[in-house]
């Protein structure tokens, strides 16, 4: 077993379960400030759950980020060949500068919907 290649393997697991949980959250997030619209009798409850999943997003990032982090140092192969792999690389990051923005400004208006 080579531990190496396992630390890999792990570290993608996380980086993207930490992604999908962060969407999930975020969902959560709507969903639940929808509730405190339409029932405000128990908006106060739902507002104290709200800002729960809304510093668990918080959390998710920053082990998204990290483990992104180290994914760029661990990516190094030329698994598709070096022309194909230099425009992936490219895609790669304007991939990631939209997701990078997706995440500042998702993170923004959930702060709004949680502590508003």
């Amino acid at each position: 077993m080579d531990i190496k290649k396992t630390a890999i393997v792990l570290n993608g697991f996380i980086h993207d379960f930490s992604t999908g949980y962060w969407v999930a959250s975020m969902i959560t997030i709507i969903l639940l400030h929808n509730f405190q619209v339409k029932y405000p009798g128990i908006s106060d409850p739902l507002m104290v759950i709200e800002q729960f999943f809304f510093w668990n997003t918080i959390g998710a990032a920053i082990v998204i980020f990290a483990t992104g982090g180290i994914r760029t140092f661990t990516y190094v192969d030329n698994f598709y060949g070096k022309d194909i792999e230099d425009s992936r690389r490219k895609l790669l990051v304007i991939k990631h500068i939209i997701l990078f923005l997706i995440f500042g400004i998702s993170s923004y208006f959930a702060y709004i919907m949680a502590f508003a």
